[in-house]
């Protein structure tokens, strides 16, 4: 089973800092995951939400503010908000990565920096919004990318299909032996996201999905028999 340390290990450690990253790869996860938006000036940043309120000391919408003004924010424990290209040297040799697409224009210059550091076979490409991972596609049919569904529509797993996702995620409430069925029917791995306390993850377990990704990835390590921290 795949163990994903979502947004590092975001119950653990400040959330998409490089301190939380390397919690995980000390954990023994397989991927993290992380989301990608552009700055103002056009660097792509970790960052999950829209605005930086949340998970930083300062206030606004991300979109709005410089690299310069982002770098200058304390994401947590003093930890700086990386760029995409610093997360890809952290986890080289080490893990892969899911990187979900968040924003207009993202795919393309994910895919770019993801070239430039030849880690093409070490990043899946995801996103809510199948014309993003349809985008990471057209402009390399080689690249892997995966769909992410909270409730999935009936047909999911087609919908999934026809984007050319070779995966998909599924929130963990709405995993069911019947929603695993189709997605291998359509030769799909399936990772159910976000399940954080032990009867959770342990559920996702005996339903047999192919992966979890988990704010608490020590507790899917633990579980499985594999954590090394």
């Amino acid at each position: 089973m795949i163990v994903v340390g979502h947004r590092g290990c975001a119950l653990l450690e400040p959330e998409n800092t490089l301190r939380g990253f390397r919690r995980a790869l000390a954990l023994g996860c397989d991927y993290v995951e992380t989301d990608v938006r552009l700055t103002r000036d056009g660097h792509l940043i970790l960052m999950h939400d829209e605005m930086v309120d949340r998970t930083t000391n300062g206030s606004g919408r991300m979109a709005d503010l410089s690299f310069a003004e982002i770098r200058a924010l304390d994401a947590g424990q003093g930890e700086r908000i990386p760029t995409l290209a610093e997360l890809l040297e952290v986890i080289r040799g080490r893990a892969q990565l899911l990187c979900e697409l968040k924003g207009e224009r993202t795919a393309d210059e994910a895919v770019r920096i993801v070239r430039e550091a030849g880690m093409e076979r070490d990043v899946v490409f995801t996103c809510f919004h199948l014309p993003r991972i349809r985008r990471v596609k057209e402009i390399d049919p080689r690249l892997r990318t995966g769909a992410i569904f909270g409730a999935p529509p009936p047909d999911f797993a087609q919908q999934a299909k026809a984007a050319g996702a070779e995966g998909c995620g599924v929130n963990y409430r709405h995993q069911r032996p019947e929603v695993i069925a189709a997605a291998h029917h359509e030769a799909l791995l399936i990772r159910a996201w976000n399940p954080d306390t032990e009867p959770e993850i342990q559920a996702m377990i005996d339903l047999g999905v192919d992966g979890i990704g988990s704010n608490r990835p020590d507790l899917v390590l633990r579980l499985l028999g594999r954590l090394q921290e």
